[in-house]
């Protein structure tokens, strides 16, 4: 199981022990994925793509059989237009030599996944790492099964061999912590105006209403 704290501030994630594998958001993929509304999982996942750019968090990208289910999707390609993803033939993550090691020269141990689907590609990799001494987390809603209930046994599934599940958003605040650490909050708040949803709408009518003048009271 996975090791490490499941309470207490240890519990947290943060950006200096955090590696993130994006897994398998490709066409054939996105195709049957029924558990969610397929255009939020993809606005989910690349929200998380570029949280982690913003906080140097270290991210590994995945395909398998690329050549017939299609190239990762365009928007987590423009968030790393520098990186190839690892393309596998193996239906296993984890059991893919070069994604562990490049897991594994991070030198980092909480271990954050998102992928298609969520009760294959997410859940054999995540109970795996777990039981290899990774603290491991799931992002739910950049996460997507062939239906509701494939994805809620997967998590329930991988909540019983200790892995933590999550949600996009939430990683990103962990990352965050402290509104005082400037160097980060413009790049935090670019990536929940884009996307937040209604969280950032709410956010720029906020703005709007700091900007607006009240006049004055007759």
């Amino acid at each position: 199981m996975s090791t490490g704290n499941k309470a207490g501030p240890g519990a947290l994630l943060t950006p200096e022990e955090s590696v993130l594998v994006l897994i398998d958001h490709q066409p054939f993929q996105v195709a049957n994925l029924h558990s969610h509304e397929p255009t939020m999982v993809i606005n989910n996942a690349v929200g998380l793509a570029k949280a982690a750019k913003v906080f140097d968090v270290p991210t590994i990208l995945t395909t398998v059989v690329e050549e017939r289910g299609g190239l990762l999707l365009q928007g987590l390609r423009d968030v790393f237009p520098d990186q190839k993803p690892i393309n596998r033939t193996l239906i296993n993550t984890w059991q893919d030599e070069r994604v562990v090691d490049a897991v594994k020269a991070t030198g980092r141990k909480k271990l954050i996944l998102a992928g298609l689907w969520t009760e294959i590609c997410v859940a054999m990799p995540a109970i795996q790492a777990a039981g290899e001494g990774f603290e491991v987390f799931v992002v739910t809603d950049a996460s997507g099964g062939v239906s509701k209930e494939a994805h809620d046994v997967a998590v329930q599934r991988m909540v019983q061999a200790g892995v933590v599940p999550i949600t996009w958003m939430a990683a990103l605040g962990e990352w965050q912590r402290d509104w005082a650490r400037e160097e980060t909050v413009q790049g935090v708040a670019e990536v929940q105006a884009q996307h937040g949803g209604a969280s950032a709408v709410a956010f720029a009518w906020e703005m709007q209403l700091l900007a607006t003048p009240t006049g004055e009271v007759a």
